[in-house]
């Protein structure tokens, strides 16, 4: 049960002048006009007039899923503008469960609550950089008591926020043994949504939402520092399996680049101890860990400064991928400064398990279909994209599709520094863990020629 909002409230924040408020654009035209950098973009799978198929039944309508038509490139259904500042861009999008709100982390220490169907926004301000970001399972415009998310700001406790007007509802410690504050790198929510997992160095921190100010039970990934054994370094990302019976796995990976950086455990167990480790992958950063919806055996994941993304079966042997999925026919055929980014591009699986929608560093999102048997080659099965379509002129941050209808949303922006005017590192706000360093191609440069 979620806690009710606590006597302490937040003040609402207002938009910064430097950044105008979201505006929509209601149009239809072709998606080879792209949008300007930091647009976020909902895309509708077929050009006709979207329908629901409700299906009449004794007791009540029963739900079907949506139909995508993935023969074309899909018709551009609504742009949300908006201008941001030097530095400032959208890292990810995430939908309410029902679709009926939009989350949106941007680099300016703020998160966005849209409604899509009116194109409101409230503008959540932060007093230090946003880490990560989630909804609460549950969270609907149509339930005021359920519609909150969780967020791990800097040096401060993980916060539920009312998603409605920004208040504290309730606040989660995480301490080390300085007695610092500790924002966590990555939150779920079990499936039953009464636990809240956050991961760190090489631990998991597990509260229950339901009492916030007591201490969470830590669970380590790792014996000690020195041990080599269990889960090493930052818990950059988990994932829950759609099982809600109360034996749902969960899959944690971590930055460390090593060849066994992704664990699986079981949610019912109080110690971290893996079940199984996932191998095969490449030696990166994990940086995003997803079920599949449907299929809850399966497991995908993307890497940092890789494009493709891996799955595992957890049904059968783990120390390779059963399916590769890269959107060029040779991943590793992309020059020297398309990879040059440590920037997250998070894809998504959508309800029905069937498609999977990824964004690359140049404005483009690749589509597969997974029921579709992939290639076999030298370096493990690879399948390709069913359809490709630009859809902005920066890279994308992250896509993610509509619970209920064939819509995917998708935001675009990045980081751009002037070599030449002597910035400093030192004089930009610390962002995420693994921010983007994009150098751009200069001209007679002996020292950055390529060969």
């Amino acid at each position: 049960m979620l806690p009710s909002s606590a006597p302490t409230t937040t003040t609402r924040d207002a938009t910064p002048t430097n950044i105008r408020a979201l505006c929509i654009a209601a149009v239809d035209f072709s998606i080879a006009n792209r949008p300007n950098l930091g647009d976020a973009l909902f895309y509708p799978e077929r050009d006709a007039p979207i329908k629901t198929s409700l299906i009449p039944t004794t007791t009540m309508d029963a739900w079907s899923l949506p139909e995508y038509d993935l023969m074309a490139a899909p018709r551009l259904l609504t742009t949300f503008s908006k201008h941001f500042s030097a530095g400032d861009f959208p890292r990810s999008a995430k939908w309410s469960c029902d679709g009926s709100a939009l989350l949106i982390h941007c680099e300016n220490r703020s998160i966005l609550v849209v409604d899509p169907e009116t194109g409101t926004t409230q503008t959540l301000l932060q007093s230090a950089p946003i880490v990560d970001c989630a909804w609460y399972p549950t969270a609907s415009t149509s339930n005021p008591t359920a519609f909150c998310l969780v967020a791990s700001v800097r040096e401060t406790p993980v916060k539920l926020l009312d998603a409605s007007d920004g208040r504290l509802r309730a606040s989660y410690r995480i301490v080390d043994h300085r007695e610092r504050q500790i924002a966590p790198h990555s939150l779920a929510f079990n499936p039953m949504a009464t636990q809240l997992y956050c991961g760190f160095e090489s631990a998991i921190e597990v509260f229950d939402v339901s009492k916030p100010g007591d201490e969470g039970l830590r669970l380590l990934t790792s014996p000690t520092k020195k041990s080599k054994d269990g889960l090493k370094g930052i818990i950059s990302a988990l994932a829950f399996q759609t099982i809600y019976d109360g034996s749902a796995l969960y899959a944690a990976g971590s930055l460390s680049a090593t060849s066994c950086n992704i664990a699986v455990y079981s949610g019912e167990d109080d110690k971290a101890i893996p079940l199984l480790f996932l191998g095969g992958g490449p030696l990166a950063a994990v940086t995003q860990l997803k079920f599949n919806p449907a299929h809850p055996h399966i497991l995908y994941a993307s890497f940092r400064r890789h494009r493709a993304i891996y799955a595992w079966d957890l049904r059968g042997p783990c120390d390779i991928p059963i399916t590769v999925f890269s959107a060029a026919a040779e991943d590793q055929t992309r020059v020297a400064r398309n990879e040059e980014t440590n920037q997250k591009r998070l894809f998504d699986v959508n309800v029905g398990g069937r498609y999977l929608a990824v964004g690359d560093q140049d404005g483009g999102i690749a589509i597969f279909d997974l029921n579709i048997a992939s290639t076999g080659t030298v370096a493990g099965p690879r399948a390709m994209p069913v359809l490709r379509f630009p859809a902005h002129g920066d890279a994308i941050g992250a896509v993610a599709f509509h619970p209920t209808l064939p819509r995917l949303v998708s935001v675009g922006g990045s980081r751009h520094f002037d070599w030449d005017s002597g910035w400093n590192s030192s004089e930009e706000d610390e962002g995420e863990e693994g921010g983007e360093r994009r150098h751009p191609e200069r001209e007679n440069d002996s020292d950055n020629a390529q060969n």
